[in-house]
């Protein structure tokens, strides 16, 4: 193994540059008083509403703890509510409420905006390959 100096390492980059988005994104939520987690959820949950917890903080990023705080905001926000899932009334399921709706499609735009520009700086089909390779990355 190389002992690549540490800006050279992948690891390193890839973490940089996930800053780099992350950072750029809630600069542009700021506005809307919405944090970058709270996007995420309101982004999941319109794709597939009704998630329990657990999937949910693994799509979102974030632990267990962490989302059931977030969620509580949002809750006693309008923006989503919990239920009993039908199927197992021993688990709850996060759904999108009205409220929520309405913000995610208001905030739809800011994600979309960054995706286009990073596919743009990388040619489209590069883009794909760098999909690609991050995905192989993703540990199952």
């Amino acid at each position: 193994m190389s002992n690549a100096p540490l800006t050279e390492q992948l690891a390193y980059l890839i973490a940089s540059v996930n800053r780099q988005i992350e950072e750029e994104l809630s600069d542009r939520l700021k506005p809307e008083g919405v944090p970058l987690e709270r996007m995420r959820i309101l982004e999941i949950l319109s794709a597939r509403d009704g998630i329990p917890m657990g999937e949910l903080a693994a799509a979102v990023l974030v632990d267990g703890p962490t989302l059931t705080k977030i969620i509580d905001r949002m809750v006693s926000e309008s923006l989503v509510f919990r239920a009993p899932d039908p199927t197992d009334r021993r688990r709850v399921l996060i759904h999108l409420a009205s409220h929520g709706r309405l913000l995610h499609e208001r905030l739809v735009g800011i994600a979309a905006d960054q995706q286009k520009r990073l596919v743009g700086k990388l040619a489209g089909a590069k883009a794909e390959q760098l999909k690609a390779l991050l995905r192989d990355l993703i540990r199952d």
